[in-house]
């Protein structure tokens, strides 16, 4: 696996900066847009609705969702993830429904021990329906300043983005019997929780609970996005607004798919659709589709 300074040098300095600030949208507020799930005085809002810090216990972890559902669009957050020994942790953003045969698109960090890197944790979920991870190794410290984590959702396809980096494309591929995510509403759920019985390394690294409380840091949360019910699919006042609306029929263009095959080839250390012990019966039709 490559290390982070090897993989950043595909790109020039002023290149990652440039990605890391690239998309930048008008951020929703914690205090007005969002509700704790649970963990009580264990998630601080800070800075006036900025920022929000989630922590974890022995006792307890943390969450909080957005206040309104969404059906489609870009949805950002700017993650600082828990430093140093984060065995057993897992800090998530995600979308979801709720109830029987619920959609969900997952975003989960799985922590790891000092000086080694975090896995990044990909799923999507359809009628109830998963089983469709990708894992990645990221090419930088996501613990020692803020970055961006996007997932783009339309009726076509579902992009996971890392500093405006395409990682991941789900194509919509109804046609050939694979359900997708389009009719279920989803809030934004944001959580850090204790998972060492698998997080780490298969569950052999436990967490470390003298290292406790473990503190992941969440800013400048972007849903700008389609509120269920909402006018989002009639004309509206951003209909004019070429950015505002690009998400609706996006696709990656030749330079998003080096990028993403860049990702592809040296980030990559789990595809559902090479796993062959997983699915012993036969893979899933859409794994014979291009990923690209």
């Amino acid at each position: 696996m490559p290390t982070f300074s090897q993989s950043a040098s595909n790109f020039s300095p002023i290149m990652l900066l440039v990605l890391s600030i690239f998309f930048t949208c008008a951020s929703a507020n914690f205090l007005g847009d969002a509700d704790v799930t649970y963990g009580g005085d264990r998630v601080n809002i800070l800075e006036a609705g900025r920022t929000l810090t989630l922590s974890l216990d022995q006792t307890s972890g943390s969450g909080f969702q957005s206040k309104k559902e969404y059906l489609f669009r870009r949805f950002d957050m700017q993650l600082k993830l828990v430093p140093a020994n984060s065995a057993g942790t897992v800090t998530t953003f995600y979308l979801s429904s709720v109830g029987a045969g619920h959609d969900e698109i997952d975003f989960e960090f799985l922590g790891n021990s000092t000086r080694e890197p975090y896995t990044v944790h990909t799923n999507v979920y359809s009628q109830g329906k998963g089983n469709k991870e990708q894992q990645f190794r990221l090419w930088f410290d996501p613990t020692s300043s803020f970055h961006t984590y996007s997932i783009l959702w339309n009726s076509q396809l579902i992009i996971f983005l890392i500093d405006n980096i395409p990682i991941r494309v789900y194509n919509n591929h109804e046609a050939i019997g694979t359900p997708f995510p389009k009719k279920q509403p989803m809030r934004v759920y944001c959580s850090l929780w204790n998972a060492d019985d698998w997080a780490t390394q298969g569950g052999r690294v436990k967490a470390d609970w003298s290292k406790a409380p473990f503190v992941a840091t969440y800013r400048n949360f972007n849903i700008n996005a389609c509120a269920a019910g909402g006018s989002c699919d009639s004309k509206s006042a951003d209909s004019s607004n070429t950015e505002a609306t690009t998400w609706r029929t996006k696709e990656l263009d030749a330079r998003e798919r080096n990028r993403l095959r860049w990702v592809q080839q040296k980030h990559i250390v789990y595809n559902y659709c090479s796993d062959s012990n997983g699915f012993a019966n036969g893979f899933p039709a859409e794994c014979k589709r291009s990923r690209f």
